[in-house]
């Protein structure tokens, strides 16, 4: 017998299990990810709008890659940035926009980097459809890459938690925190 409607939480445990299989896939078996590669990014001159795929691929590897510009998402668990405990800013991996104050961070259980709230004017949202539900991405404001999306189950004083991806994103520590 088929039930006449689907568990919203079965649903949902079964699409994060797809999205876990395809990121491994994605990732290869081990599910290590790698470190973006340097890039100039500060240097002002580039319009990271106008980069193509191909430009992109050079200077990312292929999991931030897959992430930032293929809207991707890594593996639940997989992020050292999920550890970040020090003061710093939380920069996007495709251009060095400061996206995050570390102050903003919050342990959301969900194995992704949690924040409360964006530094003005970092992030744009759009509306995304996928794994048939509309949810609300968050990309980067200077390059428009993928970062994750936010929810309305944050804590106060936003409600808000932008559920991110780190392999979009590196951090910066504040002058003087320890490692």
């Amino acid at each position: 017998m088929i039930p006449s409607k689907i568990d919203r939480r079965k649903f949902l445990a079964s699409t994060a299990a797809l999205g876990a299989l395809a990121a491994s896939t994605a990732f290869g078996s081990t599910g290590a990810l790698t470190a973006p590669m340097t890039t100039a990014a500060t240097d002002t001159t580039i319009d990271f709008k106008k980069l193509t795929a191909a430009d992109w691929q050079k200077r990312l590897s292929p999991e931030a890659f897959y992430v930032l510009r293929k809207h991707g998402t890594e593996r639940a668990g997989t992020s050292p940035l999920n550890k970040e405990k020090r003061a710093g800013t939380f920069t996007c991996a495709g251009c060095d926009l400061a996206l995050f104050d570390a102050a903003t961070k919050f342990e959301s259980g969900t194995g992704w980097p949690s924040f409360y709230a964006p530094l003005p004017n970092a992030v744009g949202e759009t509306t995304d459809k996928s794994f048939f539900m509309t949810r609300t991405e968050v990309h980067c404001s200077r390059c428009e890459g993928h970062l994750g999306h936010v929810f309305n189950d944050g804590p106060k004083p936003t409600g808000l938690r932008y559920c991110m991806n780190g392999v979009a994103m590196k951090f910066a520590p504040a002058a003087g925190s320890q490692s």
